[in-house]
């Protein structure tokens, strides 16, 4: 499947030049599905890569040319349209359905297969990226600018084809399978026609899954209040518009929307059929308001700084991953009701002085299936309390895979044994030590400002037997291994305690492209020849007798 893709792209440019050199205007196909395919892929804006594809179609064409008449009449065969219906198809469906109907165009045959669509993800990135950049709040690395004037024409653009996409008539495809559709959240007429989009779609076809990411045109450090809240005023006005819509999504993004307090407990009425919530940078009323969830059909919570004091789950039957990321208050960002299924938590927090040390004896008392814990500190302070096996054993009976991210460099990681103490079922534990000087705080009167804490040992004494011994890890993996003491002993001790570990994988520094200062001023020490390798493999294992085999430890530099 992966040569017909890679077909797909290079057949793309062969076809650009016959549609402009050869192919008629579409518009005569009125009638029929090709028809329709060619009335909506005309309200799409001119790719502006158009003249530079067909000057490399044009060198392609040059490059297969051979005197042989039979290599001549192989390079112009059209291989693409042999294909049948359901590859080609296969293979459309996994693109943005923009640039699947620019492909469409390409031949005759391929524009009655738009009809036959049962996935669309129709996102406005597929006109920004051809026509100036564009900021897609998105939580990306990367953030571009477009011109704020812009913006109303590629809403139009994008509404207007998502309108001709979705009332067309389906009678071949009576389940859509996917359905998504990223625009940018504005006051104007366009997000209404989309959820009547929507909601005509849904009326008549089975949907599975139906996702609606709106966008905001500005990242949130730079909104003002004032914007964050037309945002949200926005959004309700859809809501409110067409619930019929949304009572059919199950997949929701909501960021930088400044909510009143009756807004999120409506939105989750509205969309019954929400399975998956994302809340970023949101607030809902003042500052000192506890998020109510309850939802019958939620699956997946993603809450990101938000201005709440806590998060209350009430009633989440159906709930098994949260991740919760950068809480505001120095108070408990979690309290958990009835989340019978809740088995995945995710917890991140680049810590300060003012940051509360969770206790997973008290935060996860009601919840006692978590089965994936993922902790990322960001390379700050520790806010996690080793406690004793007998008060940690009841809520981690069931943990069988932890993930412990960007623990800051130059610490002690002994603490997190005591996972392994209380935690009897587990079976994987990953640990990345990382000091991430791009996003850290480096100037010290910066950091003291902040709250920021200067690097510490977790404070832990061991509270298992001298002969406590785990029966299940079977892999330890460590992101960032160094060869000093810390980590020897830290390694030399899980091959004591578990009895039947039988892989360790020593990574060295996850490095980032970003991070050249680091890379020069803090070179690794991370073994790199074989000598060096089993040298170190020797002292790891020296005086643990038989059963720590230096054959489960692999340094993996790549």
């Amino acid at each position: 499947m992966d040569v017909v893709i890679r077909t797909l792209a290079i057949m793309e440019f062969r076809f650009r030049i016959r549609v402009h050199r050869r192919v008629p205007r579409l518009d005569k196909y009125s009638t029929s599905s090709a028809g329709e395919a060619a009335a909506f892929i005309d309200l799409l804006p001119i790719d502006e890569r158009t003249s530079r594809d067909l000057h490399t179609d044009k060198d392609m064409e040059g490059s297969l040319c051979s005197p042989n008449k039979k290599t001549r009449r192989e390079a112009k065969r059209d291989r693409l349209s042999e294909l049948p219906d359901d590859i080609l198809l296969n293979i459309l469906e996994r693109v943005d359905t923009l640039d699947a109907l620019r492909t469409c165009i390409l031949s005759k045959r391929l524009l009655r297969l738009p009809a036959m669509f049962s996935r669309f993800d129709i996102n406005i990135r597929s006109l920004t990226r051809h026509h100036g950049r564009a900021w897609l709040s998105l939580g990306s690395s990367t953030s571009t600018d477009i011109a704020l004037c812009d913006i109303a024409r590629y809403n139009n653009a994008l509404a207007a084809v998502t309108e001709k996409i979705l009332c067309a008539s389906r009678l071949e495809v009576p389940v859509i399978h996917e359905l998504k559709v990223t625009c940018y959240l504005r006051p104007d007429e366009c997000l209404p026609a989309i959820t009547r989009a929507f909601a005509c779609i849904m009326a008549t076809h089975k949907v599975d899954n139906a996702e609606f990411v709106p966008l905001v045109e500005k990242p949130f450090p730079e909104c003002t209040a004032e914007e964050r809240e037309c945002y949200a005023k926005v959004f309700n006005f859809c809501l409110a518009d067409c619930p019929a819509a949304f009572a059919g999504l199950t997949r929701l993004c909501l960021r930088s929307m400044w909510f009143h307090k009756v807004d999120i407990p409506n939105i989750l009425t509205t969309c019954r059929r929400l399975e998956y919530l994302l809340l970023s940078c949101c607030r809902v009323g003042v500052y000192s308001v506890v998020l109510q969830v309850e939802h019958a059909q939620l699956v997946e919570l993603h809450i990101e700084h938000v201005h709440f004091v806590a998060v209350h789950l009430k009633r989440v039957p159906k709930l098994q991953r949260l991740t919760c990321a950068g809480w505001l208050y120095p108070a408990n960002p979690l309290s958990f009701g009835y989340v019978p299924q809740l088995s995945k938590l995710k917890l991140v927090e680049a810590g300060v002085s003012s940051t509360k040390n969770l206790q997973f004896s008290q935060l996860l008392a009601h919840v006692p299936s978590i089965s994936d814990l993922h902790l990322d500190f960001r390379s700050e302070k520790i806010w996690v309390v080793p406690e004793s096996p007998k008060l940690l054993a009841p809520v981690f009976g069931k943990l069988k895979i932890v993930n412990l991210d960007n623990l800051p460099e130059g610490c002690d990681i002994a603490w997190t044994m005591f996972i392994l103490e209380a935690a009897l079922s587990l079976r994987e534990i990953c640990i990345t030590v990382w000091d991430h000087w791009c996003t850290m705080v480096k100037d010290k009167d910066n950091r003291r400002r902040r709250g920021y804490c200067e690097k510490a040992n977790v404070e832990w004494e061991p509270s298992a037997s001298s002969g406590f011994k785990h029966k299940n890890l079977v892999k330890l993996t460590i992101y960032g291994f160094q060869p000093d003491e810390n980590m020897v002993r830290y390694v030399r001790r899980i091959m004591e305690v578990a009895v039947n570990i039988g892989e360790i994988s020593l990574h060295d520094r996850k490095t980032d492209y970003c991070c050249h200062d680091k890379i020069k001023d803090c070179p690794s020490t991370y073994p790199t020849t074989a000598e060096e390798m089993d040298m170190l493999r020797v002292e790891i294992t020296k005086g643990l007798g038989t059963v720590a085999s230096p054959a489960v430890i692999h340094f993996r530099s790549k």
